[in-house]
């Protein structure tokens, strides 16, 4: 504290969190009390919402019992270069104000970082984005206190040094030593919601191919794009995909978790490990799928992130809208630029689409009912573009089921989902101790030295792929899917022609 022209200057700093992406930076509250008409100034790159919190905080700090400064205060919120939105910094402001006014004790806002918006009545409510700031926070070992309403979220990483409160005044207690704020684990939860039930790939009967290509994309991780007339059960296989993945491990499951915090979608604790499916409607536009705003946001492939996107009616998505897939298929990631941030997502997901053969949806019916003609056929395939079906690795045909096969008892090829998925999880161990990562997401350097052909595999191969004129991306991508066969069949130690065969019969379109 010092003097300036007849008045006190005062200084506090409260240690924050922005949000940026999936990611939280720090940012330092940095609250001035000087001489001057009584007046409260906010800068420090702040938006619309920040800048309201001038007067939200105003109103907390005296309906909460304390003297707001008769002042010039200013507050700083750098690094200035970073926008700053939402009611995140209110409690941070708050106690800066407070503490720079001599109204609460320094002495423990050194280690500790504040999150929370405030109501008029000085009560803390939720904001966006709480778990990606607990993980940076944890890193820096740095305790963090939270609205007691994020609570079941906070709950969810383990080690960090997190505290709940409820209001303005009992976080002022806690630092004036007046009572204790408790952990996110110590209060009383909501009661966990039922376990919604899963799928299971025994309700689909017959489809011994298409269910073969379902348990080879879930040991993989491949791309799966699913062909047939309506009411062949394309929806069915596709939404018992997640019932065959392996659980999430606890750093993926965060990961998600993170993605759906910053999105402001509310977290599910008590089945937090499960895979998500994200369906989105053929109307959604590329904003939608890949996320955007002046604010951007997640869109349904970061939602989708260690799970599976379903597209259905594949080519009714405008192409614009399918084209953006190409770079996130890739790369695992999409980056959204605007005019004054950049924000990047992960997008790690497994694609599984759907399509008919022709606009009525039955080219190639026995019955003979389809009438497109060869144009308008070649026309709605035209809808995808080469270069996406070239990222899709299974693409096969999911044939009308014969009625017979519909009334007969069920018999031993309707296996239910967790035989299959024990046979996934053995075969994604093969991947994970070769690679440390699922077969689709290998490097060529890595697929070279895990796919090596003999010799006779090797010629076999070539000449395959040059009279059916395949890409070199296509190429990999039937190496990844063959490596991928050979784990489900035990052979970790070579790809043989059988392997290769199989890979390349579930390219319908290609071959």
């Amino acid at each position: 504290m010092r003097r300036h022209g007849g008045f006190r200057m005062s200084l506090s700093v409260i240690l924050s969190r922005a949000q940026e992406g999936v990611g939280a930076p720090q940012v330092m509250v940095e609250v001035n009390l000087s001489g001057g008409l009584p007046n409260t100034f906010i800068v420090g790159l702040p938006e619309a919402a920040v800048r309201e919190a001038r007067d939200r905080v105003k109103v907390a700090i005296q309906n909460t019992a304390f003297e707001y400064p008769n002042r010039r205060v200013t507050v700083n919120l750098a690094p200035a270069e970073l926008p700053k939105d939402g009611g995140r910094f209110d409690l941070a402001i708050a106690l800066g104000i407070l503490a720079a006014a001599n109204q609460v004790p320094r002495k423990r806002l050194l280690d500790c970082e504040f999150l929370g918006e405030l109501a008029l009545s000085g009560e803390l409510r939720p904001v966006v984005g709480v778990l990606p700031a607990l993980l940076h926070a944890g890193k820096r070992r740095r305790r963090v206190v939270v609205p007691r309403a994020n609570a079941a979220e906070a709950a969810l990483v383990d080690g960090a040094d997190v505290r709940v409160a409820e209001s303005l005044a009992q976080v002022c207690a806690w630092l004036r030593g007046e009572g204790e704020l408790p952990g996110p684990r110590d209060i009383d939860m909501p009661p966990l919601s039922e376990a919604p039930r899963v799928p299971d790939l025994a309700d689909v009967r017959g489809q011994l191919q298409a269910r073969r290509a379902l348990e080879i994309a879930a040991a993989g991780g491949h791309h799966l794009l699913l062909i047939g007339p309506p009411g062949t059960g394309k929806t069915m296989l596709a939404e018992r995909l997640p019932g065959i993945l392996p659980p999430l491990g606890e750093s993926e499951a965060l990961e998600a978790c993170a993605v759906r915090s910053v999105a402001g979608e509310a977290v599910d604790t008590a089945h937090w490990r499960r895979r998500a499916f994200r369906a989105p409607h053929h109307t959604a536009s590329a904003a939608a799928l890949v996320g955007g705003g002046s604010r951007p946001r997640p869109g349904e492939i970061s939602l989708a992130h260690h799970g599976v996107l379903f597209l259905d009616e594949l080519p009714e998505f405008e192409r614009r809208v399918l084209e953006v897939l190409r770079e996130p298929l890739e790369s695992g990631r999409i980056v959204i630029s605007r005019a004054a941030r950049q924000s990047t997502f992960p997008a790690q997901f497994q694609l599984v689409a759907a399509m008919n053969p022709c606009p009525c949806g039955h080219a190639g019916d026995p019955s003979g009912r389809c009438r497109c003609t060869p144009d308008q056929i070649a026309r709605y395939r035209g809808r995808l573009s080469g270069p996406l079906l070239d990222r899709i690795d299974l693409q096969v045909e999911v044939p009308r089921v014969p009625l017979t096969e519909l009334t007969t008892p069920r018999g031993g090829s309707d296996e239910d989902s967790a035989g299959v998925r024990r046979r996934v999880e053995a075969a994604r161990q093969h991947a994970l101790m070769r690679a440390g990562r699922p077969n689709a997401e290998i490097s060529t350097r890595e697929l070279e030295r895990d796919c090596a052909l003999g010799e006779r595999e090797r010629v076999w191969l070539q000449q395959t792929l040059e009279r059916l004129h395949l890409s070199a991306r296509a190429y990999h991508r039937v190496l990844r899917v063959a490596r991928t066969v050979a784990d489900l069949d035990g052979a970790a130690a070579c790809v043989r022609r059988e392997h290769l065969a199989e890979a390349l019969q579930l390219r319908r379109i290609d071959v």
